[in-house]
């Protein structure tokens, strides 16, 4: 009787020699796809987006110095991550992002940036 003498693929390039027609055609994905099929897409609910949308306008209306953070609503949390020029736009980006309606909670994970 044969033995099934067929090895377990070790690797993502051992995967595509055997499923795959043309190993050269395949395009394997970037280390940043990697990451975000990680980490997942997580949609938010009607609430979630009002209060995104909320956080957002409050970002903006402080202009350039508040371009580079971005916001992350879960519920009532919002987490803040980028970077600003100085303290004051650092307290003043926390400050307008409290006040925006419905927040409860705010995780800054905002850095000054060395000039």
């Amino acid at each position: 009787m044969a033995r099934n003498t067929v090895r377990n693929p070790s690797s993502y390039d051992d995967i595509v020699r055997r499923t795959v027609v043309d190993p050269d055609s395949s395009v394997r994905p970037s280390r940043e796809q990697e990451a975000a099929a990680r980490e997942g897409f997580r949609a938010l609910d009607a609430d979630e987006q009002v209060l995104y949308d909320r956080v957002r306008e409050a970002l903006a209306s402080l202009g350039n110095g508040a371009s580079n953070v971005t916001a992350e609503v879960t519920r009532e949390l919002v987490t803040l991550r980028g970077h600003v020029a100085d303290a004051a736009m650092l307290r003043r980006v926390e400050d307008v992002v409290a006040h925006a309606t419905g927040v409860e909670t705010i995780h800054n994970q905002v850095v000054v940036a060395a000039s």
